[in-house]
């Protein structure tokens, strides 16, 4: 019948929207998208027990490989609906999700939501002079493209966010350290300034500005790191807060 893709927001169950909770409400079946981030305040119990509906966990196997024995096979009979933490559309693989949906003349529909793209704004930084975006995943002994990105980012005085790698359902999360050791081993000057943030779009995130050599261990998750490009003299006021 329908497949709604809903962006559930960053926080805990009552990020979601009114339209998104009332598609959900109305849902006959609830998959979870659990590899891609978490909740900073709730988990999937919370996220049951508010929506009064079991919710089924998927990971990138279901959603990748698995979804027309799945996902896609429900959304053909009945009203499903794919939750992703953040945004409807962060990762690619919900994208392709919705085009395989379309192909097999499902209805879709899209609830979007705020996402770490946007929480960002929260450091100071202008959203306009972010360049490409690019991520550290933990398997990087051969990896240089963040380093790279984060080089042409420079050379346009475009700031550079890194999304940190993640396994949830390893329990297992890539902290500001680790990212700003692989960038100082890749060539990065370790007097640079980084922007350490933590649970953005919680009660209470965790920012840090600081150079990246001084970079401290937070248990705390999800974690990213943004370097600045040129900064305009308002950005350098807000971002002494964090200092």
């Amino acid at each position: 019948m329908s497949l709604s893709i809903i962006g559930i927001g960053l926080r805990n169950e009552k990020s979601v929207t009114e339209e998104g909770l009332a598609l959900i409400k109305d849902a006959d079946v609830l998959y979870l998208e659990t590899y891609t981030s978490i909740l900073t305040d709730a988990t999937i119990e919370d996220l049951a027990a508010y929506y009064n509906k079991e919710i089924i966990p998927a990971d990138r196997e279901v959603v990748e490989r698995q979804a027309e024995e799945t996902i896609l096979k429900d959304a053909k009979e009945r009203k499903c609906c794919f939750l992703v933490i953040g945004d409807s559309f962060s990762a690619t693989t919900h994208m392709d999700l919705y085009q395989r949906a379309k192909e097999r003349g499902i209805e879709v529909n899209v609830v979007h939501n705020a996402s770490v793209l946007t929480a960002i704004g929260m450091v100071g930084l202008e959203l306009y002079k972010y360049g490409k975006t690019t991520s550290i995943p933990f398997d990087n002994d051969n990896v240089k493209t963040p380093y790279d990105v984060f080089v042409k980012n420079q050379e346009m005085g475009l700031h550079t966010l890194f999304l940190l790698d993640l396994r949830p359902e390893l329990d297992k999360f890539m902290k500001c350290s680790e990212a700003s050791e692989f960038l100082i081993s890749r060539g990065l000057d370790p007097e640079t300034k980084v922007i350490c943030c933590a649970r953005l779009g919680s009660s209470e995130p965790l920012i840090k500005y600081c150079k990246a050599s001084d970079v401290e261990v937070w248990e705390e998750y999800p974690q990213c790191m943004i370097i600045p490009g040129n900064l305009h003299f308002i950005e350098e006021e807000l971002l002494e807060q964090w200092r």
